[in-house]
């Protein structure tokens, strides 16, 4: 049961975008259509699978003064080999995704969860965080794409949706539209979550790089 939690705290009480906010950038650029959306999740997905079980894995290894170059590093080459990849086999979607794919390298995403999380943790619970992590920020670009491609152009996936084509609101499409969307998703989540997405048990500051200057031992 706790390896399965591992999975699936990221889709709605960890959501990297919806709770803990990170990833803004990619999210707001790339949902303005379905496919683009999946295909950016699964970039994201395999990256924060790659990077957080080799992070896990030299945990011990890296020098803790010089962790982060080190994080980037081995980030940008699974970017790098990803990108290789998508721009040989879906050539429409890499040129889709555009500036938004190599810069996965500073998503905050994956640097985060190697920070806060691969390397304090074996490799297989990297690994499920990483899974976890990537389910809930593909899904969350799914439903934000869906909701601004159904009524904002009026199609899904490229197929064209009777009446809402002629009467789609094209400020969805556009970056207020996001925003909007953006929001109402938030707001969606916490009410969900009933604003307790973390209890005060969780709420704990010992990872925290900023936990030494702060002083406090716990988050109020």
């Amino acid at each position: 049961m706790s390896r399965l939690k591992e999975v699936t705290k990221g889709i709605i009480k960890e959501n990297p975008v919806l709770v803990l906010i990170l990833g803004t950038c990619p999210t707001l650029a790339v949902s303005t259509q379905a496919s683009n959306a999946i295909g950016m999740g699964l970039a994201a997905t395999a990256v924060l699978l790659g990077s957080n079980i080799v992070i896990s894995l030299l945990r011990s290894v890296i020098p803790d003064k010089v962790r982060i170059p080190c994080y980037i590093v081995l980030i940008a080459g699974f970017v790098t080999l990803v990108e290789m990849i998508v721009e040989a086999y879906t050539y429409t979607l890499y040129q889709a995704l555009g500036i938004y794919l190599p810069l996965i390298v500073v998503n905050c995403i994956i640097l985060g969860r190697a920070e806060m999380y691969a390397n304090k943790n074996s490799v297989l619970n990297s690994a499920l965080d990483a899974i976890g992590m990537g389910i809930g920020f593909t899904l969350t670009l799914l439903v934000m794409a869906s909701i601004r491609e159904i009524f904002g152009n009026g199609t899904w996936f490229g197929m064209e949706i009777p009446w809402l084509k002629d009467n789609s609101i094209s400020v969805l499409t556009m970056a207020p539209g996001g925003f909007v969307v953006f929001g109402c998703l938030i707001a969606l989540v916490s009410k969900i979550s009933k604003g307790r997405v973390r209890t005060n048990g969780e709420s704990k500051c010992e990872g925290c790089p900023s936990a030494q200057a702060c002083g406090k031992q716990s988050a109020s």
